[in-house]
Protein backbone atom coordinates (compact mmCIF):
# COMPACT_ATOMS: atom_id res chain seq x y z
CA UNK A 1 0.00 0.00 0.00
CA UNK A 2 1.57 3.91 -0.96
CA UNK A 3 1.74 6.13 1.93
CA UNK A 4 -1.27 8.09 2.47
CA UNK A 5 -0.44 11.90 1.59
CA UNK A 6 -0.45 14.20 4.32
CA UNK A 7 -0.71 18.33 4.45
CA UNK A 8 0.53 20.17 7.70
CA UNK A 9 -1.65 22.87 8.86
CA UNK A 10 0.45 25.27 11.26
CA UNK A 11 4.35 25.70 11.18
CA UNK A 12 4.55 26.75 14.47
CA UNK A 13 7.26 24.99 17.06
CA UNK A 14 5.95 22.59 17.50
CA UNK A 15 5.11 21.33 14.15
CA UNK A 16 8.93 22.43 13.64
CA UNK A 17 10.27 20.20 16.32
CA UNK A 18 7.31 17.41 16.63
CA UNK A 19 5.28 17.10 13.72
CA UNK A 20 7.90 17.04 11.27
CA UNK A 21 10.06 14.28 12.41
CA UNK A 22 7.04 12.21 13.48
CA UNK A 23 5.94 12.44 9.91
CA UNK A 24 9.52 11.80 8.27
CA UNK A 25 10.04 8.93 10.81
CA UNK A 26 6.25 7.48 9.15
CA UNK A 27 7.21 7.34 5.72
CA UNK A 28 6.19 4.14 5.10
CA UNK A 29 2.76 5.32 5.85
CA UNK A 30 2.71 8.84 5.30
CA UNK A 31 4.58 10.63 2.73
CA UNK A 32 4.30 14.85 3.19
CA UNK A 33 3.03 16.80 0.31
CA UNK A 34 2.35 20.14 1.05
CA UNK A 35 2.46 22.67 4.28
CA UNK A 36 -0.47 25.55 5.28
CA UNK A 37 0.15 28.52 7.37
CA UNK A 38 -1.19 32.12 8.23
CA UNK A 39 1.65 33.20 6.00
CA UNK A 40 3.86 31.90 3.11
CA UNK A 41 7.31 33.35 5.44
CA UNK A 42 6.36 31.17 8.56
CA UNK A 43 5.04 27.82 5.61
CA UNK A 44 8.90 28.43 3.79
CA UNK A 45 10.69 28.28 7.29
CA UNK A 46 9.06 25.13 8.11
CA UNK A 47 9.59 23.49 4.47
CA UNK A 48 12.88 24.30 4.67
CA UNK A 49 13.27 22.24 7.66
CA UNK A 50 12.31 19.26 6.02
CA UNK A 51 14.43 16.53 3.45
CA UNK A 52 11.80 17.12 0.56
CA UNK A 53 11.20 21.28 1.37
CA UNK A 54 12.11 22.05 -2.34
CA UNK A 55 9.83 19.83 -3.26
CA UNK A 56 6.51 20.37 -0.97
CA UNK A 57 3.76 22.89 -2.63
CA UNK A 58 3.12 25.45 0.32
CA UNK A 59 0.03 27.63 0.72
CA UNK A 60 -1.16 30.08 2.93
CA UNK A 61 -3.19 33.44 3.63
CA UNK A 62 -0.90 35.62 1.65
CA UNK A 63 0.36 33.17 -0.78
CA UNK A 64 -1.83 34.26 -3.77
CA UNK A 65 -4.53 32.31 -6.37
CA UNK A 66 -4.61 28.70 -6.00
CA UNK A 67 -2.83 29.16 -2.69
CA UNK A 68 -5.28 29.11 0.03
CA UNK A 69 -6.07 26.25 2.65
CA UNK A 70 -9.28 25.82 0.56
CA UNK A 71 -7.02 24.93 -2.65
CA UNK A 72 -4.92 22.53 -0.42
CA UNK A 73 -8.14 20.65 0.66
CA UNK A 74 -9.16 20.62 -3.46
CA UNK A 75 -5.85 18.32 -4.01
CA UNK A 76 -6.68 14.35 -4.48
CA UNK A 77 -3.45 13.17 -3.53
CA UNK A 78 -3.86 14.66 0.00
CA UNK A 79 -5.93 12.10 1.98
CA UNK A 80 -4.96 13.50 5.52
CA UNK A 81 -3.95 16.46 7.33
CA UNK A 82 -2.40 16.87 10.77
CA UNK A 83 -3.54 20.39 12.04
CA UNK A 84 -1.78 22.22 14.82
CA UNK A 85 -2.91 26.08 15.11
CA UNK A 86 -4.15 28.03 18.34
CA UNK A 87 -7.13 26.70 19.87
CA UNK A 88 -9.57 29.37 18.79
CA UNK A 89 -8.24 28.89 15.16
CA UNK A 90 -8.74 24.81 15.28
CA UNK A 91 -12.46 24.02 14.39
CA UNK A 92 -12.94 25.76 11.41
CA UNK A 93 -9.95 24.41 10.18
CA UNK A 94 -11.28 20.92 11.17
CA UNK A 95 -14.48 21.39 10.31
CA UNK A 96 -13.46 22.28 6.31
CA UNK A 97 -10.67 19.87 6.28
CA UNK A 98 -13.27 17.32 7.21
CA UNK A 99 -16.34 18.43 4.91
CA UNK A 100 -13.77 17.90 2.18
CA UNK A 101 -13.06 13.85 3.25
CA UNK A 102 -9.61 14.35 4.58
CA UNK A 103 -9.09 11.93 7.44
CA UNK A 104 -7.77 14.48 10.62
CA UNK A 105 -5.22 14.50 13.37
CA UNK A 106 -5.88 17.84 15.08
CA UNK A 107 -3.60 18.97 18.46
CA UNK A 108 -5.35 19.36 21.73
CA UNK A 109 -7.58 20.35 23.28
CA UNK A 110 -10.49 19.11 21.21
CA UNK A 111 -12.12 22.95 21.49
CA UNK A 112 -11.92 26.08 24.11
CA UNK A 113 -14.80 24.83 26.02
CA UNK A 114 -17.19 21.27 26.23
CA UNK A 115 -19.74 23.58 24.10
CA UNK A 116 -17.56 24.00 21.68
CA UNK A 117 -16.42 20.38 21.68
CA UNK A 118 -19.78 18.85 21.33
CA UNK A 119 -20.56 20.68 18.52
CA UNK A 120 -17.49 19.86 16.57
CA UNK A 121 -17.78 15.79 17.05
CA UNK A 122 -21.80 16.64 15.83
CA UNK A 123 -20.95 18.42 12.69
CA UNK A 124 -18.44 15.34 11.87
CA UNK A 125 -21.13 12.83 12.88
CA UNK A 126 -23.33 14.26 10.51
CA UNK A 127 -21.01 14.40 7.58
CA UNK A 128 -21.33 11.50 4.66
CA UNK A 129 -18.40 9.35 3.33
CA UNK A 130 -16.22 7.91 5.55
CA UNK A 131 -13.04 11.07 7.08
CA UNK A 132 -12.25 10.13 10.49
CA UNK A 133 -11.57 12.87 13.32
CA UNK A 134 -8.64 12.34 15.88
CA UNK A 135 -7.36 14.29 18.50
CA UNK A 136 -3.46 14.26 19.03
CA UNK A 137 -2.96 13.82 22.80
CA UNK A 138 0.38 12.70 22.81
CA UNK A 139 0.74 12.50 26.75
CA UNK A 140 -1.81 8.68 26.36
CA UNK A 141 1.63 7.76 24.19
CA UNK A 142 4.40 8.11 26.68
CA UNK A 143 5.84 4.62 27.03
CA UNK A 144 5.69 5.76 30.79
CA UNK A 145 2.21 5.96 30.96
CA UNK A 146 1.42 3.18 28.23
CA UNK A 147 3.03 0.84 30.86
CA UNK A 148 1.77 1.85 33.77
CA UNK A 149 -1.72 2.23 32.69
CA UNK A 150 -1.54 -1.49 30.85
CA UNK A 151 -0.15 -2.83 34.26
CA UNK A 152 -2.73 -1.11 36.29
CA UNK A 153 -5.27 -2.82 34.57
CA UNK A 154 -5.00 -5.72 35.90
CA UNK A 155 -5.58 -4.27 39.64
CA UNK A 156 -9.25 -3.98 40.28
CA UNK A 157 -11.14 -0.55 41.03
CA UNK A 158 -8.94 2.53 41.98
CA UNK A 159 -9.18 3.37 45.84
CA UNK A 160 -6.88 6.38 46.32
CA UNK A 161 -4.92 8.55 44.25
CA UNK A 162 -2.38 11.81 44.36
CA UNK A 163 -1.69 13.72 40.61
CA UNK A 164 0.84 16.41 41.17
CA UNK A 165 2.06 18.60 38.06
CA UNK A 166 4.08 22.10 39.83
CA UNK A 167 6.14 24.35 37.36
CA UNK A 168 6.88 27.44 36.35
CA UNK A 169 5.78 28.79 33.03
CA UNK A 170 8.29 31.54 32.63
CA UNK A 171 8.05 34.68 30.38
CA UNK A 172 10.36 33.98 28.33
CA UNK A 173 9.72 30.23 27.57
CA UNK A 174 9.66 29.73 23.65
CA UNK A 175 6.24 27.86 24.35
CA UNK A 176 4.26 31.00 26.30
CA UNK A 177 5.89 33.66 23.54
CA UNK A 178 3.66 33.10 21.00
CA UNK A 179 0.59 35.94 20.79
CA UNK A 180 -2.89 33.62 21.48
CA UNK A 181 -1.03 31.91 24.60
CA UNK A 182 0.10 35.50 26.12
CA UNK A 183 -3.27 36.73 25.51
CA UNK A 184 -5.68 34.18 26.05
CA UNK A 185 -9.31 34.55 24.95
CA UNK A 186 -10.36 30.99 25.89
CA UNK A 187 -10.98 29.40 29.69
CA UNK A 188 -8.29 28.27 31.73
CA UNK A 189 -4.98 30.37 29.91
CA UNK A 190 -1.89 27.81 29.58
CA UNK A 191 -3.90 25.55 32.20
CA UNK A 192 -6.20 24.30 29.72
CA UNK A 193 -3.19 24.31 27.06
CA UNK A 194 -0.67 22.56 29.28
CA UNK A 195 -2.96 20.86 31.83
CA UNK A 196 -5.26 19.15 28.84
CA UNK A 197 -2.19 16.79 28.86
CA UNK A 198 -2.50 15.81 32.63
CA UNK A 199 -6.03 15.55 32.30
CA UNK A 200 -5.59 12.72 29.27
CA UNK A 201 -2.97 10.58 31.85
CA UNK A 202 -4.99 10.95 35.25
CA UNK A 203 -7.92 9.21 33.08
CA UNK A 204 -5.83 6.62 31.66
CA UNK A 205 -6.10 5.33 35.28
CA UNK A 206 -9.42 7.09 35.80
CA UNK A 207 -11.26 4.93 33.67
CA UNK A 208 -14.76 2.07 34.06
CA UNK A 209 -17.72 1.99 35.91
CA UNK A 210 -15.92 2.21 38.93
CA UNK A 211 -13.00 4.25 38.93
CA UNK A 212 -14.61 6.78 36.30
CA UNK A 213 -14.39 10.53 37.99
CA UNK A 214 -18.33 11.15 38.86
CA UNK A 215 -17.58 14.84 40.66
CA UNK A 216 -14.82 17.04 41.56
CA UNK A 217 -14.54 20.38 44.20
CA UNK A 218 -11.84 22.36 43.20
CA UNK A 219 -9.79 25.66 43.94
CA UNK A 220 -7.87 27.82 41.58
CA UNK A 221 -6.00 31.06 41.58
CA UNK A 222 -3.05 33.07 39.32
CA UNK A 223 -0.40 33.08 41.08
CA UNK A 224 1.74 34.85 38.20
CA UNK A 225 0.61 37.97 37.01
CA UNK A 226 1.84 36.92 33.20
CA UNK A 227 -0.60 33.60 33.07
CA UNK A 228 -4.16 34.77 33.48
CA UNK A 229 -6.97 34.00 34.13
CA UNK A 230 -5.78 30.98 36.57
CA UNK A 231 -2.55 29.31 36.65
CA UNK A 232 -3.10 26.86 39.62
CA UNK A 233 -5.59 24.00 40.26
CA UNK A 234 -6.47 22.51 43.67
CA UNK A 235 -9.24 19.42 43.20
CA UNK A 236 -10.71 16.70 44.85
CA UNK A 237 -12.24 14.20 42.65
CA UNK A 238 -14.86 11.61 43.59
CA UNK A 239 -15.17 8.33 41.85
CA UNK A 240 -18.07 6.29 40.68
CA UNK A 241 -17.20 3.85 43.07
CA UNK A 242 -16.93 6.63 46.06
CA UNK A 243 -12.89 7.08 46.87
CA UNK A 244 -11.70 9.86 46.26
CA UNK A 245 -8.38 11.43 44.79
CA UNK A 246 -5.70 14.87 44.78
CA UNK A 247 -5.49 16.15 41.85
CA UNK A 248 -3.26 19.43 41.86
CA UNK A 249 -1.86 21.26 38.64
CA UNK A 250 -0.11 24.36 38.36
CA UNK A 251 2.05 26.50 35.71
CA UNK A 252 2.59 29.53 37.65
CA UNK A 253 4.57 27.72 41.14
CA UNK A 254 7.87 27.49 41.80
CA UNK A 255 7.13 24.19 43.45
CA UNK A 256 8.95 21.11 41.58
CA UNK A 257 6.75 17.76 40.49
CA UNK A 258 5.67 15.29 38.27
CA UNK A 259 4.15 12.14 40.11
CA UNK A 260 0.88 10.31 39.52
CA UNK A 261 0.54 7.51 42.54
CA UNK A 262 -2.83 5.44 42.50
CA UNK A 263 -3.78 2.87 44.66
CA UNK A 264 -6.14 -0.08 43.46
CA UNK A 265 -7.72 -3.20 45.49
CA UNK A 266 -4.48 -5.09 44.55
CA UNK A 267 -1.37 -2.63 44.06
CA UNK A 268 -0.49 0.55 42.99
CA UNK A 269 1.46 2.26 40.43
CA UNK A 270 3.82 5.49 40.50
CA UNK A 271 4.78 7.75 37.88
CA UNK A 272 7.70 10.02 38.32
CA UNK A 273 9.30 11.47 35.85
CA UNK A 274 10.18 8.19 33.32
CA UNK A 275 10.60 5.71 36.62
CA UNK A 276 7.30 3.96 37.25
CA UNK A 277 7.10 1.54 40.13
CA UNK A 278 4.67 -1.33 40.67
CA UNK A 279 3.51 -2.94 43.45
CA UNK A 280 1.82 -5.58 43.78
CA UNK A 281 -0.96 -6.58 46.40
CA UNK A 282 1.72 -8.80 48.03
CA UNK A 283 4.00 -6.08 48.37
CA UNK A 284 6.23 -6.67 45.74
CA UNK A 285 8.06 -4.03 43.75
CA UNK A 286 8.64 -4.19 40.16
CA UNK A 287 10.41 -0.56 38.88
CA UNK A 288 11.44 0.78 35.26
CA UNK A 289 12.95 3.32 33.79
CA UNK A 290 11.89 4.80 30.23
CA UNK A 291 13.28 6.86 27.66
CA UNK A 292 12.39 10.45 27.55
CA UNK A 293 10.59 11.26 24.53
CA UNK A 294 7.31 13.44 23.59
CA UNK A 295 4.87 10.41 22.40
CA UNK A 296 4.50 12.50 19.32
CA UNK A 297 6.28 9.97 16.89
CA UNK A 298 4.06 7.12 18.99
CA UNK A 299 0.51 8.63 18.23
CA UNK A 300 1.27 9.71 14.28
CA UNK A 301 2.60 6.28 13.86
CA UNK A 302 -0.79 5.26 15.78
CA UNK A 303 -3.04 7.33 13.52
CA UNK A 304 -1.33 6.42 10.28
CA UNK A 305 -1.69 2.98 11.39
CA UNK A 306 -5.37 3.53 11.80
CA UNK A 307 -5.84 5.48 8.64
CA UNK A 308 -4.36 2.66 6.80
CA UNK A 309 -6.00 -0.34 8.61
CA UNK A 310 -9.78 1.40 8.71
CA UNK A 311 -9.54 1.00 12.34
CA UNK A 312 -9.22 4.40 14.43
CA UNK A 313 -6.88 4.37 17.55
CA UNK A 314 -9.55 3.97 20.72
CA UNK A 315 -6.65 6.59 22.48
CA UNK A 316 -7.77 9.21 19.58
CA UNK A 317 -11.26 9.31 19.49
CA UNK A 318 -12.70 12.85 19.67
CA UNK A 319 -15.30 11.51 22.44
CA UNK A 320 -11.61 10.60 24.64
CA UNK A 321 -10.67 14.61 23.73
CA UNK A 322 -13.98 15.85 25.15
CA UNK A 323 -13.84 14.15 28.29
CA UNK A 324 -10.52 15.16 28.97
CA UNK A 325 -11.81 18.48 28.26
CA UNK A 326 -14.64 18.18 30.68
CA UNK A 327 -12.52 16.56 33.47
CA UNK A 328 -10.81 19.91 33.49
CA UNK A 329 -13.75 22.24 33.32
CA UNK A 330 -15.50 21.21 35.69
CA UNK A 331 -12.67 21.93 38.05
CA UNK A 332 -12.51 25.62 36.54
CA UNK A 333 -16.01 26.31 37.07
CA UNK A 334 -15.72 24.87 40.73
CA UNK A 335 -12.88 27.23 41.11
CA UNK A 336 -14.93 29.83 40.30
CA UNK A 337 -17.73 28.92 42.48
CA UNK A 338 -15.15 28.86 45.91
CA UNK A 339 -14.56 25.18 45.54
CA UNK A 340 -18.18 24.03 44.61
CA UNK A 341 -19.23 20.69 43.62
CA UNK A 342 -19.71 19.60 39.62
CA UNK A 343 -20.45 16.70 38.68
CA UNK A 344 -19.45 14.96 35.47
CA UNK A 345 -21.10 13.63 32.31
CA UNK A 346 -18.96 12.42 30.00
CA UNK A 347 -16.21 10.18 32.12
Amino acid sequence: MAPIGVAIVGSGIFVKEQHLPAVAQASDLLSLKAIFSRSLKSAQETAALTTNGASLELYSNDAGVGRTYHDLLLREDIGAVIIALPILSQPEHIEAALKAGKHVLAEKPIAADIAGGKKLIDYWKGLPGKATLSIAENHRFLPSFTYAAEQAAHMGRVTHFDIKSFGLMRSDNKYFNTAWRKTPEYQGGFLLDGGVHHAATARLFLRGKDSAASQVAAYSQQAQEHLPPIDSVTAIVKTKSGASGAFQISSGTRLSAYEWQVGYEKGSVKVAGEKVTVTTENGEETVKEFERTSGVKEEVAAWAQGIASGKQNPLQTPEEALADLEFLEKMFRSGEQDGAMQKYELQ
